[in-house]
Order: structure tokens, then sequence, then C-alpha cells
């Protein structure tokens, strides 16, 4: 009978410890989650500045905001930016095509290790400066101010870039003289964290 009570109480134990142990385990994290991607905000001014030699002709700053991921490599998406009118251009008699002018900016960041922020800018931006007087095909008219239609000169710079920055620093990113004009076209970047 003294055997038959350690039987009952050794099956009882080995039947309801492990229970009593599963219950007290602490949930285990979930090792598949996904890991919280961190990034932080920053702020990119883009300045587009033209000179007539020295003299300074006019001065066009663009800013967009980004969130910089804290990674190695930077992120599939862009922040894009897109301002302009339409132009119209003459194709042929009494035809027309609207051309975009204005500004085109494309950015992603990702912050590194290091602090710096990997930096891919795209800009583009046209602009007219000035006409050129083209004569009509069909031009019935006897005058000659009637048989010419005003054809705007669209300049245009157009750059690509990988860059590195830290916060608060400004960057000359292009230089590029126009070889018609000779007028000059600067480009600066300036990178500021978001508090």
């Amino acid at each position: 009978m003294k055997r038959s009570a350690i039987y009952v109480a050794f099956l009882l134990m080995t039947t309801l410890l492990p229970m009593h142990a599963i219950a007290q385990d602490k949930p285990r994290p979930d090792t598949e989650a996904k890991k919280e991607v961190i990034a932080t905000p920053i702020k990119l001014q883009i300045v587009f500045t033209e000179f007539d030699g020295d003299k300074k002709i006019k001065s066009l700053p663009y800013t967009i905001y980004y969130s910089a991921s804290h990674a190695e490599m930077l992120q599939a998406g862009f922040t894009k930016l897109r301002i302009g009118s339409r132009v119209p251009v003459m194709t042929g008699a009494g035809q027309f095509q609207y051309l975009d002018v204005g500004t085109n900016l494309d950015a992603r960041s990702a912050r590194a290790a290091d602090g710096h922020f990997l930096v891919q800018l795209n800009v583009e931006h046209a602009w007219v400066e000035g006409e050129t007087q083209v004569q009509l095909a069909n031009a019935d008219h006897q005058s000659a101010a009637a048989s010419t239609f005003p054809e705007p000169i669209i300049r245009s710079i157009r750059s690509e870039l990988d860059l590195s920055l830290r916060d608060g620093q400004t960057s000359e990113i292009t230089a590029a003289t126009d070889p018609i004009s000779g007028r000059v076209v600067r480009v600066e970047v300036t990178l500021t964290v978001l508090k």
C-alpha cells in the first residue's frame, strides 16, 4: 500500500510539475518581430544663386524635410518637390508644345554611425531667360511684327549627387557656367537636424 501511495504521488508530480513550470515561464519576445526603424528628422535647404561676373542676379531657396533612417544604406523612397510653370513653344504652323520650367528636387538620406548623413540629391532647375523672335511659316500679314512669334530661351541645370554632410553644414554642391550667357549658377545645400 505504501508503494501505491508513492507511485500515485510520483505520477501526480510528473504530470503537474511541468504544467506548473510552463505557467511560470515568462513570455519570450518574438524573435521574428521586425526591428523598429529609428529616424532623425532633417531639413535640407537648397539654394540656386545666379551670378553675372561678381554681381548676384538672383537667389532661389527651397526647403525639403526628410526622416533620415539610422542605417548604413539609403532607403528606397525619395522626398520630392516640384514647382514651376508651363511655357508655350511653337512646334509648327499654329501648333504649340508646352515645356515645364521650374525646379525639381528629389532627396533621401540615412544617418551613418559616425553622425554624418548620407544624402542623395537630384536637382533640376530650368528657367526662361529672354526670348527670340521666330518667323511664322504661313504669315499672311504684311507687317513683320505680325508674322513673328516670341519664342522663349530656356536655360537649365541638372545634377545628381551623393553627399556626406553633418548637422549645420553648408556645402556648395555645383557651380556651372552657362556657355551662351556666361552667367554662373551655384547650388548650395545646408543640412539641419530638427529637434
